[in-house]
């Protein structure tokens, strides 16, 4: 496993860290048992950096990442997020009450005297204009509540006017394969202001995993079944708002460039050829595919060829389909 510096934090994070949203919720049912596993498993290929939420079964992914810190020695950070819990999303809604009572849930959760990074979750895109939000998390810092925070995104705009604030570390954005343009518009401000970036949904919920067909079916509570079009939240989110049918064609087009390994190792790894990204967080229901995610941190660079080849793809298949929305 190979570690890159997180933002300005001076933590050096594994580039494969994990996402914990599918052990929480909304991805069909993970047993205890499985969801442990899995945690134990990232520890096990080095993974130092877990990404969490406080409504990732309603506190369950968080109250499970104690868990593991509890029986593990190694330092392990963790990043949760605040701002789903609200009935709707407003920008009044983030208020230094809700602030406050949703970081001391997140510590109950977490069995911590402090959260290493706060994310805003995808909060509504005048929050960014709101600089008493982001003052509120500077008083938040110094009470000693949280170490640092950032922001979870849905669009590039967010995430530029995000890193105006002086004291945002991070910023967690949707990038893959299926979702290029934050690369050209948004990494070279980022790095510019040695801002970190988590690559989150680096697997396209799955379409770049190669391992989905036409047929294949989902649970009723994964939400590949109920959030396809955005009736729950941002339809990005889910196969990174990519047509299911017109992913898979464009995933079968990208199997054929594969060098040898798997299909979500090359997409990984793909992510990984872009130094502005601190790492990628493909999220894991068992310890398999947790080992087989982290392996893509020791494979070697893809040729320009290749990247040539997937790009052609992406111009040609998806870029008319995602590239002007987020």
């Amino acid at each position: 496993m190979k570690y890159r510096p997180l933002g300005r934090t001076g933590w050096k994070v594994s580039e494969i860290s994990f996402g914990a949203w599918a052990i929480g919720g909304a991805w069909g049912q993970v047993s205890e048992e499985e969801a442990l596993g899995a945690l134990h498993e990232a520890i096990d290929q080095g993974v130092n950096f877990i990404d969490t939420a406080d409504v990732y079964g309603d506190g369950r992914s968080e109250r499970l990442i104690a868990r593991l810190r509890k029986a593990r020695k190694e330092q392990i950070v963790v990043a949760t997020k605040a701002g789903r819990r609200l009935p709707r999303q407003t920008v009044e809604g983030y208020s230094r009450q809700n602030l406050t009572q949703w970081i001391d849930d997140s510590l109950r959760n977490l069995a911590a005297d402090a959260l290493d990074l706060l994310q805003l979750h995808c909060p509504p895109t005048e929050v960014y204009y709101r600089p008493e939000v982001f003052a509120m998390l500077d008083d938040l810092v110094k009470a000693g509540k949280i170490r640092y925070y950032g922001v979870s995104i849905e669009r590039v705009e967010e995430g530029l006017k995000a890193i105006e604030f002086p004291n945002v570390q991070t910023v967690q954005i949707i990038f893959n394969c299926f979702r290029q343009r934050p690369a050209a518009l948004f990494f070279p401000q980022a790095r510019q202001k040695q801002v970190g970036i988590l690559a989150r949904v680096p697997l396209a919920s799955g379409l770049l995993t190669g391992k989905l067909r036409p047929d294949s079916t989902f649970a009723a509570d994964d939400h590949r079944t109920f959030n396809r079009h955005g009736e729950a939240f941002d339809v990005g989110e889910t196969f990174a708002g990519v047509d299911y049918t017109s992913g898979l064609d464009a995933a079968e087009e990208i199997r054929a460039l594969l060098p040898g390994v798997s299909m979500s190792q090359f997409a990984l790894r793909w992510i990984l050829m872009f130094d502005a990204v601190t790492c990628a967080i493909p999220g894991g229901k068992r310890a398999a595919q947790v080992a087989e995610n982290c392996g893509a941190s020791d494979l070697p660079p893809l040729s320009r060829e290749t990247l040539a080849a997937v790009q052609r793809i992406y111009d040609a298949k998806i870029r008319p389909l995602v590239g002007p929305r987020w």
